[in-house]
């Protein structure tokens, strides 16, 4: 192991946890064609089942961190996380695995925040700016590694595969885990029994509609209500917050500029970076041809651009500034998307290669910078509870971006694949129309990011 074995461990972790999200879907085909006989609604919620629940629970499972200690609720959470991945790869229908992915998803959300605070807490005080960087240059690194690694290993084995793979993998971190990571901070406070309750019923509300919209469409009487709800679940959250002695999450918090800045510009990176992530591998596959492992390996600019940028993000903002770099990060992004609805089937890959290349530049530019906003703004023993608001903005912008883009491929291509030179043209119709959208969203939310930007941190 290095000689600080925290940081690369750690990233493990958020990698395992946040891979599985994109990798599911590769396995899409297989599941339909597999002896569960799933219908196309259980195909939807063997994908997003995993989602909902780690994005709902994530800010509650920061603040669990932050009470009972951190490396005790990371062991918790792979060790569950384990234990779904192997019910889910020996389930007998899809409601079992169905289930099994929510088991996965509660693992990882209390995976995900621990990780973030347990770093932070193991670096010296100048190098807390880098491990930001490092963290969240696995978080946008692990959607290239699930579509890589789900592409290898589905080019193989049966969709069990991936569940296979990731149980073990899962209980290897633990043990690593358990050997190498310091003992978590505690800070013992009382549990928001209430406002956790309203939070998780709320996001679970919102994302149901956002998910549920592009399907069954925005104006379904189950996406109202779903909206409705989440609107008035979500107001008596904040009300009840504003006079709880001890809430979840203080709405007061919010007046800092800079912490509206880091939540937002969170959400709205990874809104563009899964918008992308929904269309890219039916577009390397069908479009260009290419075979699930070769798709998954195309992806690679984005792992490295990310991983190459992320580390320098934080000392570059150190020296010429926050708005600039995310500025420019968001500027590279847009332009990256836009670039983007320009391709085609006869677009060469290099071509290809170094707009995701760019556009991973635009995400480990302004990533690191964002988060490190959201971290800045709350006192050190919320860490957890930063990581976890900072992990599931992420998740809710996950999830619009691929409703955005379902919805607008949806409007010129309805087909399941598009098979035929007029289907892949009306693919390709539909996606370049989604890029532009999600393109010209992403440089309208960065000019009031980037304007909330100039407040000096609280």
């Amino acid at each position: 192991m290095p000689r600080n074995p925290v940081a690369p461990l750690m990233s493990a972790c958020v990698i395992l946890a946040v891979s599985l999200v994109a990798a599911i879907n590769l396995a899409i085909p297989k599941l339909a064609a597999s002896s569960l006989d799933p219908t196309r609604t259980q195909l939807v919620w063997i994908v997003d089942a995993y989602v909902i629940v780690f994005a709902c629970l994530l800010i509650p499972a920061g603040s669990l961190g932050d009470r009972l200690g951190r490396k005790g609720v990371l062991l918790a959470g792979l060790g569950v996380f384990a234990a779904g991945g192997v019910l889910a790869a020996l389930a007998p229908a899809a409601g079992v695995l169905i289930a099994a992915r929510a088991v996965m998803g509660a693992g990882a959300a209390l995976v995900m925040p621990a990780t973030l605070s347990l770093m932070l807490q193991s670096a010296p005080a100048e190098r807390r700016g880098h491990a930001i960087g490092v963290w969240t240059a696995a978080t946008g690194v692990a959607g290239a590694v699930g579509n890589f690694a789900g592409g290898a290993v589905l080019q193989y084995l049966p969709w069990q595969g991936l569940f296979w793979t990731a149980a073990p993998a899962a209980l290897v971190l633990l043990a690593l885990t358990a050997r190498y990571a310091p003992r978590g901070e505690r800070h013992p406070a009382a549990a928001d029994l209430p406002g956790t309750a309203l939070l998780v019923l709320g996001f679970v509300a919102l994302l149901y509609g956002i998910i549920e919209g592009p399907e069954r469409g925005w104006s379904a009487g189950p996406v109202l209500a779903a909206f409705a709800a989440a609107a008035v679940i979500l107001g008596g959250f904040v009300a009840r917050s504003l006079r709880a002695a001890q809430p979840l999450v203080d709405p007061r918090l919010f007046v800092v500029a800079r912490l509206r800045a880091g939540a937002l510009g969170v959400t709205v990176l990874f809104l563009g970076l899964f918008a992308l992530f929904y269309v890219n591998a039916q577009y390397l596959q069908y479009a260009k041809g290419y075979s699930p492992l070769v798709a998954g390996l195309a992806i690679g600019p984005l792992a490295v651009g990310m991983l190459a940028f992320s580390k320098r993000a934080i000392p570059l903002s150190g020296r010429v500034g926050a708005r600039p770099v995310a500025a420019a990060g968001f500027a590279l992004l847009a332009g990256g998307l836009g670039l983007l609805s320009l391709t085609g089937a006869d677009t060469p890959y290099p071509l290809y290669g170094l707009v995701l290349l760019a556009l991973a530049a635009g995400m480990g530019l302004a990533m690191p910078v964002l988060s490190a906003q959201i971290i800045a703004a709350l006192p050190a023993h919320r860490a957890g509870l930063g990581s976890g608001l900072n992990s599931a903005v992420r998740e809710v912008g996950s999830a619009l971006g691929v409703a955005v883009m379902a919805t607008v491929l949806a409007g010129h291509f309805g087909g399941a694949a598009p098979r035929g030179a007029a289907a892949v043209a009306a693919f390709t119709d539909g996606m370049a129309a989604g890029y532009r959208t999600v393109a010209v969203a992403v440089a309208a939310f960065a000019v009031l990011i980037v304007v909330w930007l100039r407040e000096p941190a609280a």
